[in-house]
């Protein structure tokens, strides 16, 4: 009887004979020496990467059918099957910005891809205070390729019903319902994370803010209704390769189709949570100096390369008759835009409050230092929310962090 033919959740040994099986045949295995690490720190996967002697390597994922930040949280382990499609789809958007897909097995609910040894997680990068000057130019054209290239401006109105149909994603879209749209702003399922000393803030500012719930309510209609674009649907530091010469991204496991600026702000976010930890965490000086400056372009140009490239893309591959029309265009552009501004407002607030915090800030070791970190990016959470149809550019968008700072 095959082993992988009924599915269970797989360890080390398991995966290393899981890929000589499934691989044998597109690698020249060393069988007696291969060898299986688990190297994933996610929340919701098992990663694997399978090697040998003769250098061959893989990355095997695996999804369990309960989450590991908790298991009383559960998820479809058809996210293993989504996921290889999407990246598979993606490369033909942007090809070699997501990694080979080798197979996907939706009994073992597994997948093997290229493995990117030679690249490092970007969260862990910017926690090292690296630098990556490609990085902007390269995201920003990840983002509008792949999320124009998903809408109906661009697709067949049919082609795009039909990817909005495969691709629904319920489970994991409730997650992300409650830990980004809901949860942060009353604990109502009471699994937030809060750093003590900033508890009567948290409770001041997100929980008893009345015009603040409302607007995020706002969000969270958009969020669940506007079928805009194809989502990588969480993109952050955590899911981005990169190295001295490219950017790759992966776990697209909470892709469905949502209004587009949930991708952009995520990223935009993701690099304020280097800029406060950077601020926090380095000794004064050029090293500092010169990373926190790099940061700041990147939140500038990402928001405003970002933008260009849409407008661009959306000029030459529009098809709809209705969306040729520049001032249609414009006003899709700019809804865009306050998404992006709204949803960077969103992910800093449940990353500092939330149950699942970044690393970025909770390894900051000075209690005071860290206090005043999650206080100015709670406070310019709440304007990119509150007042996100004001902001025009990146520059703004920098300018309120650092305004916000400055106050704390």
């Amino acid at each position: 009887m095959d082993k992988f033919g009924k599915y269970f959740l797989m360890k080390c040994d398991d995966v290393r004979e899981y890929a000589y099986e499934k691989l044998k045949d597109q690698f020249d295995w060393d069988k007696e020496s291969m060898e299986a690490k688990e190297i994933g720190d996610g929340n919701l996967n098992y990663v694997f990467r399978v090697w040998d002697k003769n250098g061959n390597s893989v990355i095997i994922k695996h999804a369990g059918d309960t989450l590991r930040i908790s298991s009383a949280m559960h998820a479809s382990t058809d996210r293993n099957r989504i996921e290889s499609e999407i990246l598979i789809l993606q490369d033909k958007l942007a090809p070699g910005m997501v990694p080979r897909i080798y197979f996907y097995d939706t009994v073992m609910c597994a997948c093997a891809m290229e493995d990117l040894s030679d690249h490092e997680i970007m969260r862990t990068a910017m926690m090292k205070h690296e630098i990556f000057p490609h990085f902007a130019e390269e995201i920003s054209s990840f983002m509008a390729n792949t999320l124009m290239g998903t809408t109906d401006v661009v697709l067949d109105h049919k082609d795009k019903k039909e990817l909005q149909k495969k691709y629904i994603n319920p489970e994991l879209c409730e997650i992300t319902e409650d830990l980004v749209y809901t949860e942060p702003y009353n604990d109502n399922k009471g699994r937030n994370n809060v750093f003590p000393p900033n508890k009567d803030f948290v409770k001041k500012e997100l929980y008893e803010d009345e015009e603040l719930s409302v607007e995020v309510a706002k969000l969270k209609m958009d969020f669940m209704t506007r079928a805009q674009s194809l989502l990588h649907g969480d993109l952050h530091t955590g899911s981005i390769f990169i190295n001295e010469k490219n950017t790759v991204v992966f776990d697209p496991e909470f892709c469905f189709y949502g209004p587009m600026g949930y991708d952009i702000g995520n990223v935009i976010a993701n690099m304020m949570f280097a800029y406060a930890n950077a601020k926090a965490t380095m000794a004064d000086g050029k090293e500092k100096d010169a990373f926190i400056s790099w940061v700041e372009d990147v939140i500038v140009s990402v928001t405003d390369l970002t933008m260009a490239k849409m407008r661009a893309y959306y000029d030459e591959h529009a098809t709809d008759v209705m969306a040729k029309n520049k001032k249609y265009e414009d006003y899709y552009l700019k809804s865009i835009l306050s998404d992006t501004v709204a949803v960077i407002g969103l992910e800093l607030n449940r990353r500092l409050v939330g149950m699942a915090n970044v690393k970025d800030i909770t390894t900051i070791k000075d209690e005071d230092k860290r206090a005043k970190a999650e206080r100015y990016l709670i406070l310019a959470a709440k304007e990119y929310i509150k007042k996100r149809d004001s902001f025009n550019s990146g520059k703004e968008i920098l300018d309120t962090l650092k305004e916000k700072e400055g106050r704390v």
